[in-house]
């Protein structure tokens, strides 16, 4: 891939991340992240990148001419649509772009709206069945430590597995699948949580949505797919096993600091929520070693097709 495909990539990300007109501080730390991970080489054009897109100087039919071949567009694509959806479904304005995109791109009408079909279907999920309103663990025993580590831990051997498969819709699920680990913790505590408040847990944790999806998309479609057009495949393979290992050690340290924080009764504050994800994380790395097998025995069973019913359990 030469130095131009990769800085149209990065534009073509930047094009999405600023689709929705958010051009806030966290916005832009956010474009920080997606220049780090995609083209590192293109990372000092950003600012230059960010002033010709908002200008219209630079437009997906610009970009799109510079990826010449059917993979690389098809990986634009899908990269676009998971930063829209990181955060959830996207808006009519995104889906401008998104229709823009696919157009300048010149892709399948019907698959690419199969594609965004999929892609919504993950990142609307509910997140698990409502029971009605709850005040908290008052009056209601306590649930079972062990079993709360069980689903600690499998959950994190299969956002593990899914950060070793091939497919973008596979790392776009590893977010809502976080969430819902989440919600079922907060749950056993006797916890009714809506998506704004898993959100904003994750956030506080240190666990950006559109961030850590563009990273983690950054390391799969530019380090692996596009990686083996250049002819990079022992670069993608390396770029996947670190990927699942930082999917494993992140899902780990946000189950268990949220285990911690609704036994607490939700009194941790925002730092000690942050300074026990950091110090979990590096215990999630260490574990992450003994359970390489059954995460790459999970990745061999994983349906990609039944992303969705997985997402929803």
């Amino acid at each position: 891939m030469t130095s131009q495909e990769r800085e149209a990539t990065l534009a073509i990300a930047l094009m999405a991340a600023l689709a929705d007109g958010a051009q806030d501080a966290r916005e832009q730390a956010e474009l920080r992240r997606i220049a780090s991970s995609l083209a590192p080489e293109a990372a000092d054009r950003l600012d230059a990148l960010v002033e010709e897109i908002r200008t219209g100087r630079l437009t997906p039919t610009i970009v799109a001419a510079t990826l010449t071949s059917p993979e690389g567009r098809q990986a634009a694509f899908e990269l676009a649509v998971g930063v829209c959806d990181a955060d959830g479904a996207h808006g009519e304005a995104e889906a401008r772009f998104l229709e823009r995109l696919r157009d300048a791109l010149g892709l399948d009408a019907a698959a690419a709206a199969a594609y965004r079909r999929e892609a919504g279907a993950l990142v609307s999920a509910p997140l698990g069945p409502r029971a009605g309103p709850a005040a908290g663990p008052a009056g209601r025993a306590a649930p079972d430590g062990a079993a709360l580590d069980k689903t600690i831990l499998d959950a994190a051997i299969l956002n593990g597995a899914l950060e070793l498969l091939p497919q973008s819709l596979a790392t776009l699920a590893i977010i809502p699948l976080q969430m819902r680990l989440v919600y079922r913790l907060g749950q056993a505590h006797g916890y009714e949580l809506d998506a704004g408040h898993v959100k904003d847990f994750l956030a506080t944790a240190g666990v950006g949505l559109a961030s850590q999806y563009v990273e983690q998309v950054g390391r799969k479609l530019v380090g692996g797919l596009l990686g083996r057009l250049a002819g990079g495949l022992l670069g993608g393979l390396a770029g996947a096993a670190t990927g699942s290992a930082v999917s494993f050690a992140s899902t780990y340290a946000l189950g268990q600091v949220a285990k911690r924080y609704y036994a607490s009764g939700r009194t941790l504050t925002a730092d000690a929520v942050r300074q026990a994800f950091q110090a979990t994380l590096a215990d999630g790395r260490a574990l992450q070693q003994r359970y390489t097998g059954a995460i790459q025995e999970q990745a061999r069973t994983v349906d990609v097709s039944k992303l969705a019913s997985l997402v929803r359990g």
